[in-house]
C-alpha cells in the first residue's frame, strides 16, 4: 500500500479507526480487525482513551498488537471527559494521561499522541509544553491534534517554544458530504506543512453505498442510531444516488470513490475508517486505488455542488 508522511512517521494512506473496539467490537474481535489490518497492508491505527468506554479500546488494542507492535504506527487521543478528574488539557492531566493510555495498549511509546479538543481553559503553551516533555523523554514520537479551527491551527504552531515540539498533524471531520476542512483548515495545513487526517471519511456509513433511496436500512447499522437520523436526510439520500451513479458509470463504487477523494488533498495523509468484521478492512484497503482524473473531479464537484 502506498504511504505518506505525518512528520516523521510513514503511514499508510488507509488508517484503521479503532473506535469500535470495546463498544461494538469485543476483544476477539478486535483481534480480527487488526489481524486483517495487517494482512492488507494497513500500519496506521488510530485510537482514543474515550473509545469503548473508560479505555476499552486501548486495552483491546494493546492485547490485540503484543508480538507485533514493531508493524504499527500507533495513534491516540486524550483530552475529552473520562470522568470528573480526567479530562482537559492541563499539563499534569496530559501526563497523567499518557501514562494511563501506555499502560493500556502495553507500549513504551506512542507514535501520535493528539489532543483530541482544543481546551479553552489552558494556555495551548502550557499544553505544547507538557507534551514536549513527553516527546523528550522518548514516550510519544510525535503531536497532533483534533478538531481544531484554522486560528487554532496557528496559535499553537505561535506557541511553539523553541527547540520544541509542534503539531504535526490535524485530525478533523472531512468526507464527500462534510467538507468543512476547506474553509481553511486545509490550506493553513499546507502553508504550515501539517498533515491532514479526515475523520469520519464515509459519513459514518453513508458512504459505504449501503443506503439506497427506496432501499431498507441495514439492520444493526450505524446509522440507523437516532443521532445520525440527519445524515439520512432526503438530500444526503439524493446526493448518494448522483454520486453512485457516477460511479457505476465509470466502473467503480462510492466505497472507492470516499477514499480516492480524500486522497487527491495533498496534504491529506490517511484517511481512517472504522471497521467491525474483517470484511470491512479488506474493502476499506482495495478502496483507495481509483486514480480520479481532472475531469472526473471536477464532475463530482458539479454533483457536489449541485446538492
Amino acid at each position: 500500500m502506498e504511504t505518506r508522511r505525518i512528520g516523521s512517521l510513514e503511514v499508510s494512506v488507509v488508517g484503521l479507526g479503532c473506535n469500535n473496539f470495546g463498544r461494538r467490537v469485543d476483544a476477539a474481535g478486535t483481534a480480527a480487525v487488526v489481524d486483517a489490518a495487517l494482512d492488507a497492508g494497513v500500519n496506521f491505527l488510530d485510537t482514543a482513551d474515550i473509545y469503548g468506554g473508560d479505555g476499552l479500546s486501548e486495552e483491546y488494542l494493546g492485547r490485540a498488537l503484543q508480538g507485533r507492535r514493531e508493524r504499527v504506527v500507533l495513534a491516540t487521543k486524550f483530552g475529552m471527559k473520562m470522568d470528573e478528574q480526567r479530562q482537559g488539557a492541563h499539563p499534569d492531566y496530559v501526563r497523567r494521561a499518557a501514562e494511563d493510555s501506555l499502560r493500556r495498549l502495553r507500549t513504551d511509546r506512542i507514535d501520535l499522541y493528539q489532543l483530541h479538543q482544543p481546551d479553552p481553559s489552558v494556555p495551548i503553551a502550557d499544553t505544547l509544553g507538557a507534551m514536549d516533555e513527553l516527546v523528550k523523554a522518548g514516550k510519544v514520537r510525535e503531536i497532533g491534534c483534533s478538531n481544531f479551527s484554522p486560528a487554532q491551527l496557528r496559535e499553537a504552531e505561535d506557541a511553539v517554544r523553541p527547540g520544541g515540539a509542534r503539531f504535526v498533524s490535524v485530525q478533523n471531520e472531512y468526507s464527500l458530504i462534510h467538507r468543512d476542512p476547506e474553509q481553511g483548515v486545509l490550506d493553513e495545513c499546507e502553508r504550515l506543512g501539517i498533515a491532514f487526517i479526515p475523520y469520519f471519511p464515509l459519513a459514518s456509513g453513508l458512504l459505504t453505498g449501503k443506503y439506497r433511496r427506496g432501499q431498507p436500512v441495514p439492520q444493526g447499522a450505524r446509522l440507523t442510531e437516532d443521532r445520525y437520523a440527519d445524515k439520512r436526510s432526503e438530500q444526503n439520500l439524493d446526493l448518494v444516488e448522483r454520486l453512485v451513479a457516477f460511479c457505476e458509470a465509470r466502473g467503480h463504487t462510492l466505497l472507492e470513490l470516499a477514499f480516492s477523494w480524500l486522497l487527491t488533498r495533498r496534504t491529506v495523509a490517511s484517511v481512517i475508517a472504522g471497521a467491525t468484521r474483517p470484511e470491512q478492512v479488506h474493502g476499506n484497503a482495495r478502496a483507495a486505488g481509483w486514480t480520479l482524473s481532472d475531469e472526473e473531479l471536477a464532475e463530482v464537484d458539479r454533483i457536489l455542488a449541485a446538492a
